[in-house]
């Protein structure tokens, strides 16, 4: 299916007695849980792709690439302003860094602000490609976002980020982008800021150009959380091939744990899982969200997970053959939506050159 599920997702919130998640690591006195943990982001990314990965994608783009962003960049008059509404679940939202052509290359990104002197604002203009909730209907945009542009010549980095709101004259939807491999339930959408008026005592969040180091530091738990969803993938695909080779009887067998093949299939899979869940934790317990520089690991835990959830997965589907190919079994949807987490949030290749490098520096 590729309906978003958003009565579920408002549950995540803190009104009407939910789980209160949605702003997991906001500050309290804004609406927020309190808890700026990695840790505690990691276990809820685990535990909700376990479940649907589709839906936890929509929770990460919410809970992490803008309420944690943020969190940690936002002044207190922005947080009183902004933060209540997308903890509680009232507002749905996400950030918005890639274009159309400009995605792991963000800074080739063209879409710009250009400040209005006589109105104390910015004036938007360019289009965003590949937006987690970018759409809630189809129609209309989500309810808020971060927005990443280009508002200085000098330097590739002099980019500031804007607090952008649904409604606002210009912000519109491109298209919203169906029949994706995977993570279909995650609605996903092309964005169009056209003369979009940002004043700036209100909508411009941290410096102006200085918005390159925010991106970074909150790429880093990005990837942790990609990783946990990896994880969470990972452990389910487990759970379902082991059910389903100890309930299948074969050749005079009582089950297909009688069989060398899969056992070699169970065995790696169990051991890939448990070096991915090892090194998410590490990573995760030592990880400070105020910080910067944790690139190395942050990179290469979501390197191995990715690609470790999605051979998991294939595993699975091939311990259950026919039935592992059809939709019934779920192992083939968790195929589809670990392919995802090698491309979303920094490619596989990107994770590469960016370890390649800072493992050169640190050689001296």
């Amino acid at each position: 299916s590729e309906t978003f599920n958003s009565e579920l997702f408002r549950k995540f919130g803190s009104q009407n007695g939910g789980l209160g998640i949605l702003g997991l690591t906001a500050p309290d006195e804004f609406g927020g849980t309190g808890l700026p943990d990695a840790t505690a982001v990691s276990i809820v990314h685990e535990e909700l792709s376990y479940s649907d990965p589709a839906l936890c994608l929509s929770y990460l783009a919410h809970s992490i690439l803008l309420v944690n962003n943020l969190a940690v960049n936002a002044n207190d008059e922005q947080l009183a302003r902004f933060m209540p509404g997308i903890c509680d679940g009232s507002k749905i939202g996400g950030m918005c860094m890639s274009e159309p052509n400009a995605g792991t290359d963000v800074l080739g990104m063209k879409s710009n602000a250009v400040y209005d002197s006589a109105r104390d604002g910015f004036i938007l203009n360019g289009t965003k490609m590949w937006i987690t909730n970018g759409t809630l209907t189809g129609k209309e945009t989500g309810d808020l976002f971060l927005v990443y542009a280009r508002t200085g010549t000098e330097k590739r980095s002099d980019i500031t980020q804007f607090v952008v709101e649904a409604g606002m004259e210009g912000f519109n939807v491109g298209q919203k982008i169906t029949d994706k491999l995977g993570m279909r339930s995650s609605p996903t959408a092309e964005l169009v800021f056209e003369n979009v008026f940002l004043p700036a005592k209100t909508h411009v969040v941290g410096d102006v150009n200085g918005a390159t180091l925010c991106m970074m530091r909150n790429l880093e738990i990005e990837r942790v959380a990609l990783a946990a969803m990896a994880v969470g993938i990972a452990r389910r695909s487990l759970d379902e091939m082991i059910a389903y080779a100890s309930n299948r009887p074969a050749f005079g067998k009582s089950s297909l744990f009688s069989f060398g093949q899969i056992q070699k299939h169970i065995s790696e899979s169990y051991a890939e899982y448990m070096a991915g869940k090892c090194y998410l934790y590490a990573m995760a317990n030592g990880l400070d969200l105020s910080a910067y520089g944790n690139g190395l690991d942050a990179d290469g835990v979501k390197l191995y997970c990715a690609t470790m959830a999605k051979n998991v997965a294939d595993r699975a589907i091939q311990v259950m053959g026919g039935y592992g190919y059809c939709g019934e079994y779920t192992v083939e949807r968790l195929w589809r939506d670990a392919k995802l987490l090698e491309i979303g949030g920094g490619t596989n290749e990107s994770h590469h050159k960016n370890m390649a490098r800072d493992l050169h520096k640190l050689d001296g």
